[in-house]
């Protein structure tokens, strides 16, 4: 065995060892969409006295941490976004409205001085204020004495001796023991009665309590020991609250909760399992084609399939990362990239098997790896790029999908390239396959190539006809999204939407109808293809919320909530922004990309192919109605990268044949490439229809809008690279006067061959069609 197949194979076990142990010793990080419950995004705001910065937040996301533990929420999650956005995650919280409650009050707490009644319309002078009592008499408060620092604990608790009600007991510390003494001292020398014998106690602008010093206390001494009760004829659950609120502390800035997700543990189930059933049928037929048509390194490939889905999941949860919903859509469709891979190499090493005319397997096969390498790192690169500009400018779950996907994408690259690699290099090292090479896969050509050797077409020839056709499929597609608009989703527009699971049908009519006279008018009602109902508003309270859960559920009985997302004005306009952003960057980032790996020609070729597939995807899905959301996003970007995978693997062949023939006319160059590109092209297309198919019909219906995007956008991503990237190319070259690309120097050569490029390109144009 060779030192570098021996390298190769010892760097295979440890990765393989390495995800056994990771994936063996730590369990997967369930996003709330999979295993139920709420996530709350809170803002921090500036107040007039303290700016929210970065250390401001974290000072709020600690008093937020001890709220979150007086809920008795099992594995809360708290974590800082940005300089001043915080992410509370609460598993098994279905009803968010006493978190959000809990959570996005300010609680500043201070104890004030009455100064007396005020008078209607009477206004508060310089430094004092005049606020209602819990009956509305007006008090006139002096400045604030005793702040919420000065309180170590707070406790809801009921006089059962007396029966007096629920009360909260409040106990001081430090400095705040001396000042309540000193505040309650001087309301006790005002006469039992007067308004100025009582102590305010304000929470958020708001007086919770006012109650009058007891006529044992003596004036000028107040009341000592540290300890105090408030009372005002609190219910149990007010008591519980305003205790929770005194003793998490006050908030240093104000917050604002601009997003807001519940998902039902039903749904979250439901969503793994689906997931897994179409993971595991689509790998399994994906497997199935690979094997019929490389037999025993298709087989050794689907090995190699396995050993990435080890490895993807291995990384996963030794990064800590988040698996969210559209994250197990991302780890699938890496599937898809670990197969593009292996086609890759398997048809180089048929190419390389047919011009040595038969002779060294192995070293065709070593070939295949050597020339595919370069048309698999640009392909891979350009979906990394997408990915990651998922990761920076999308939020939620979606960004799950970027993680998951750069994660598949890095773990397909070493199961091809590596793994792939050692298991098939070992096989055909085998004297049995020597004497029987028909049995590796990569003996013959295949039936689609040998279609194309018996027919030779000249694609190229009508290319001016190709563009016209891909123009009036851009013209028909667009013009759905001027006739029928974008149906932007909550993400992108702000706004509420609910979706119930009933216990009989509901009409979305009559429920629209029931919602407008309960004061919705302007609620969104339809239903899915499992007839779960879903409302779509403009911001709603929670208050509101559980109004429109009363309607729905006394028109369809007993009413479960299996998803609850809110999304604030000013967040939807943020990621509007930043959609429109990714998509720009994408482009950009891409044709910078493309045009320094290729030519400029190149370059503007593959991304108005890009372009042409974008507007078609989105013409179609403004035509069925389907709604533009974070997910559509998620396909929408992956849909580029595939776009651009197909079209960098077209123009590594061109740019590899044009080296070889400078002297003829690009245009056939463009045509000869195209061509022995095509079993590439429709092989791996099978391998993601099948991936893709089964995310379409066992996913989901949130999976099966995102896998009827891919499966569009590989349709019409493998015509655009064909019909519209490469005539183009070939236009843009016919107005271009830089010369064709020079080969690089020769490493190596033998009769009849022109050398390799930097191990990767062949001086000549492979096997011949």
């Amino acid at each position: 065995m060779k030192r570098a197949t021996l390298v190769r194979a010892l760097l295979a076990l440890a990765v393989i060892a390495l995800s056994v142990y990771a994936a063996v010793t730590s369990s997967p990080r369930l996003g709330l969409d999979l295993r139920g419950g709420t996530q709350i995004v809170l803002e921090t705001r500036d107040s007039p006295t303290t700016e929210a910065d970065r250390e401001a937040t974290d000072r709020t996301l600690e008093v937020l941490r001890r709220r979150v533990d007086a809920l008795g929420v099992a594995e809360p999650n708290i974590t800082r976004s940005g300089d001043n956005r915080i992410i509370v995650e609460l598993p098994g919280l279905q009803d968010p409205r006493e978190a959000a409650d809990v959570l996005g009050r300010t609680a500043q707490l201070t104890f004030h001085p009455v100064l007396g009644a005020a008078a209607e319309g009477e206004e508060a002078e310089e430094g004092e204020r005049v606020l209602p009592d819990t009956s509305g008499q007006r008090l006139r408060l002096g400045p604030a004495e005793l702040t919420g620092e000065g309180v170590e604990d707070a406790e809801a608790a009921i006089d059962q001796q007396t029966g007096g009600g629920w009360y909260v007991t409040v106990d001081l510390r430090g400095g705040g023991e001396a000042a309540w003494a000193e505040l309650t001292g001087q309301a006790a020398c005002a006469p039992p009665g007067d308004p100025r014998r009582r102590v305010a106690i304000v929470l958020d602008e708001e007086i919770i309590s006012a109650p009058q010093v007891d006529p044992s206390v003596a004036c000028e001494r107040g009341i000592t020991g540290g300890s105090t009760q408030i009372t005002g004829n609190f219910s149990q659950e007010e008591a519980k609250e305003l205790a929770l609120l005194i003793d998490g502390g006050a908030l240093p800035v104000p917050v604002e909760i601009i997003e807001q997700r519940t998902v039902g543990p039903t749904l979250g189930q439901e969503a793994i399992e689906a997931s897994a059933r179409a993971a595991v049928i689509g790998t399994a037929l994906t497997a199935l084609f690979i094997i019929a048509v490389y037999r025993l390194l298709g087989a050794l490939a689907a090995v190699a399939l396995a050993c990435y889905g080890l490895i993807s999941y291995a990384a996963l949860v030794a990064l800590g990362a988040t698996l969210t919903l559209p994250g197990l859509a991302g780890f699938v469709l890496a599937i898809g990239m670990a197969v593009d891979a292996n086609v890759l190499v398997f048809e180089r090493a048929r190419e390389e098997y047919a011009a040595r005319r038969g002779k060294n397997l192995l070293r065709a096969l070593t070939e295949g790896f050597r020339n595919a390498l370069s048309a698999i790192a640009d392909s891979n690169v350009t979906t990394l790029l997408a990915a990651g500009l998922l990761f920076f400018f999308a939020s939620g779950p979606v960004r799950g999908f970027g993680v998951t996907l750069s994660i598949g994408v890095l773990a397909s690259m070493v199961s091809a390239l590596l793994i792939t690699r050692v298991l098939t290099e070992f096989a055909v090292s085998r004297d049995a396959l020597r004497r029987r090479p028909g049995l590796t896969g990569i003996a013959g050509v295949g039936r689609v190539r040998e279609w194309i050797n018996r027919r030779e077409p000249d694609l190229m020839r009508r290319r001016r006809r190709w563009l016209a056709v891909s123009l009036a499929a851009v013209v028909l597609a667009g013009s759905g999204i001027v006739a029928r608009g974008l149906d932007f989703g909550v993400e992108f527009t702000g706004g509420r939407l609910i979706e119930y699971s009933t216990a009989s049908p509901v009409d979305p009519e009559q429920a629209r109808s029931a919602l407008a006279d309960a004061g919705f008018p302007r609620a969104v009602v339809q239903t899915s293809g499992d007839g779960d109902l879903t409302v779509r508003t403009d911001e709603l309270s929670n208050a509101e919320a559980a109004e429109v859960a009363e309607t729905i559920e006394e028109l369809g009985g007993e009413t479960e909530k299996i998803r609850d997302e809110l999304i604030g004005p000013s967040l939807g306009d943020e990621l509007r922004r930043g959609a429109l952003i990714a998509l720009g960057i994408a482009l950009a980032a891409q044709m910078l990309y493309l045009a320094i790996r290729f030519r400029w020609t190149f370059s503007v070729g593959a991304v108005l192919a890009m372009v042409h597939d974008v507007l078609i995807l989105v013409g179609i899905f403004a035509w069925l109605g389907k709604p533009v959301d974070g997910v559509f996003l998620a396909a929408l970007l992956t849909v580029i990268g595939y776009s651009v995978n197909d079209s960098v693997v077209v123009f590594d062949r061109v740019r590899e044949l044009w080296t070889a023939r400078r002297k003829e006319p690009f245009a056939g160059v463009a045509n000869a490439a195209v061509l022995q590109t095509v079993p590439r092209t429709v092989n791996t297309g099978m391998g993601a229809l099948f991936i893709l198919a089964a995310l379409a019909l066992l996913g989901g219906d949130t999976l099966t809008d995102f896998a009827v995007a891919l499966l569009i956008g590989i349709v019409v991503g493998t015509w655009s690279s064909v019909f519209t990237a490469t005539p183009l190319a070939i236009e843009l070259e016919a107005r271009s006067s830089a010369p064709p690309p020079r080969p690089a120097r020769s490493r190596s050569s033998a009769p009849g061959r022109s050398g390799t490029r930097d191990g990767r390109e062949r001086g000549d144009s492979g096997a011949q069609v």
